[in-house]
Formats: C-alpha cells, sequence, structure tokens
C-alpha cells in the first residue's frame, strides 16, 4: 500500500527523476516561467521552494546545498544574486502554478510554474519558433 507516501515517480527511476526535477528548476530559475505538465510542475513546487529559502540564507552552506541539487554555478549565482533577495521577506510560497487546459496530441494537463512578485526581475522571454 502506498499509504502516507509523499512526492510522484512521473514514471521515470529515480536517477532520472532527480535528473528531471533539477533540469526543470535550472530552466524556472533562468525564464522566471515554464510551460510544462500538472505532475511535473507540482513536484517542482516542492524541489524548488527549499532551494529559494536557501537562497534567502545567502551564506556559503545554503549554496552549496543547493548546488549538491543543481550543479550548475550560472544558474545558482541567478538563484542567490536575483531571487533570493526579492523574497527576502516572504516566508514560502515563492511560486504559482497556472493551469492551461490540455495539450493537442496527448491530452494531457499542462500549466504554466512561474515565480510570484517579480517585479524587480525582469522575465527572460523563450525563443520562439516560427513555422
Amino acid at each position: 500500500m502506498r499509504h502516507r507516501k509523499s512526492g510522484r515517480k512521473l514514471g521515470r527511476k529515480a536517477g532520472h527523476r532527480k535528473s528531471l526535477m533539477s533540469n526543470l528548476a535550472s530552466q524556472l530559475i533562468k525564464y522566471k516561467r515554464i510551460k510544462t505538465t500538472d505532475a511535473k510542475a507540482k513536484e517542482l513546487r516542492m524541489f524548488i521552494e527549499p532551494l529559494v529559502t536557501f537562497a534567502k540564507k545567502g551564506d556559503l552552506h545554503a549554496r552549496r546545498q543547493v548546488l549538491r541539487k543543481i550543479p550548475h554555478k550560472e544558474i545558482v549565482g541567478i538563484l542567490f544574486k536575483d531571487i533570493g533577495p526579492t523574497y527576502s521577506d516572504r516566508d514560502g510560497g515563492y511560486t504559482r502554478i497556472i493551469k492551461l487546459g490540455f495539450r493537442d496530441n496527448d491530452r494531457a494537463p499542462v500549466s504554466i510554474i512561474e515565480f510570484v512578485d517579480l517585479a524587480g526581475v525582469s522575465l527572460k522571454e523563450e525563443p520562439e519558433t516560427t513555422t
């Protein structure tokens, strides 16, 4: 029985799941807003919120703790330099999930996950493809 077990497996093995969360978190920190499935967005929220709390502390130990989860120094630098100080007065709830509906090809529920209160931080636009 699976009672009282938190988290989703997302149809992946443990290593693949950790890599997926690290990559999604890196993209969220870089672009401030990403589009993904509902299940991945909910898992990403649980993954990224403690990292932002570490970024608010700003010390060396916190930076090393975040580097264990996201091994990209430039992404961690953005997290500690831009995002952490923005949320210095907020106690959790750094992200928002907006449900978009269903994807056309496989009808998977899709959402946008973004950081809240980004008045001081500019949103980088993802490159658009023209078809």
